[in-house]
């Protein structure tokens, strides 16, 4: 059964301040608590173990709809390298969200300057799709200066940013000086579990699924 709120079908991007913060596990978590349709537009690498199969693995509702990649490039490398070792260039115009009227979850590739073709970056793509974004940050050394370069950019071109989740070991001082620097709303943090299973993303949709209920996005 689809979830009360919110009032009107969400469409976010999951973006990162880099690679390997967290996308996917945040992507899962949201696409569960929404139970939304999920869609990664370009997978670059590991086809046979993509991210569109780990959040199929994660989530549990039945009402998610998973849909099919624009793009899937065999190099687990940068979009735009990966797809000229197949002798190909990534087109925005190939590149369109799928019908649906549910949520919608979409998952981008690496963080927002990362390059899509020999012009454009994964920043063009959240522009040409007009959606809001959810940034994950996650702690480590430059982390701060990450995120706020990544908040700095997305505003440049006038992008909404609906929150930011940190994810991992929380570090409050790093935390509390992004948020206090960008004023961007906390989403409810995923922390540093030991395993990613389907009885944990259920557990911290249930905490975003709370956080739905009493914040108007």
């Amino acid at each position: 059964m689809q979830p009360a709120f919110p009032a009107h079908p969400k469409r976010y991007f999951v973006t990162g301040i880099g690679t390997d913060v967290g996308k996917t596990i945040a992507s899962a978590v949201l696409t569960e608590a929404l139970q939304a349709d999920y869609w990664k537009p370009v997978q670059a690498g590991n086809l046979e173990d993509s991210d569109t199969h780990t959040v199929r693995s994660l989530v549990s509702n039945s009402s998610t709809v998973f849909h099919p990649e624009a793009y899937r490039l065999q190099m687990p490398a940068s979009p735009h390298t990966a797809a000229a070792a197949e002798g190909i260039e990534l087109s925005l115009s190939e590149v369109q969200l799928p019908s649906t009227q549910n949520h919608l979850i979409v998952e981008g590739a690496g963080g927002v300057m990362v390059p899509l073709n020999n012009q454009e970056l994964v920043l063009d793509l959240i522009q040409k799709l007009n959606l809001e974004v959810v940034l994950v940050s996650r702690n480590y050394l430059g982390s701060i200066n990450h995120t706020l370069m990544a908040v700095e950019v997305l505003r440049s071109r006038n992008i909404r940013i609906a929150g930011i989740i940190f994810n991992g070991e929380p570090n409050a001082s790093s935390e509390e000086f992004i948020l206090r620097y960008t004023q961007l709303t906390p989403f409810p943090a995923i922390g540093q579990e030991e395993r990613f299973d389907q009885s944990t993303i259920s557990g911290y949709a249930q905490r975003y699924r709370n956080y739905f209920a009493t914040h108007e996005q």
